[in-house]
């Protein structure tokens, strides 16, 4: 997001192009990048109600990061950007 933009326009704007690119319910990955060892992943997994199929979580060359993918189906892109708006609260989460 620009940090110049409204977040609601971006998030209808992201709306849109969920609906537009896949079938819904479907299949969805998220990526989230934090420092090693932030208790943020257990609160972003909370979020998925800890799943454990398509979970990735890969540390930097340096282990100073880690980067923690969740592939999983989705009921509508509604549901994805409340995901997003949640994780978003969490200091120090960047979202890709």
């Amino acid at each position: 997001m620009n940090l110049k933009e409204n977040p609601d326009d971006f998030y209808e704007r992201f709306q849109q192009q969920l609906e537009n690119s896949q079938k819904w319910p479907g299949m969805y990955m998220f990526k989230f990048i934090l420092k090693s060892n932030s208790k943020n992943i257990y609160k972003i997994m909370d979020l998925f109600n800890n799943p454990t199929d398509g979970v990735s979580l890969v540390n930097s060359s340096k282990n100073k990061f880690q980067s923690l993918t969740i592939t999983i189906v989705m009921k509508s892109p509604l549901e994805v950007l409340d995901i997003y708006k949640k994780v978003s609260d969490f200091e120090g989460v960047i979202i890709l």
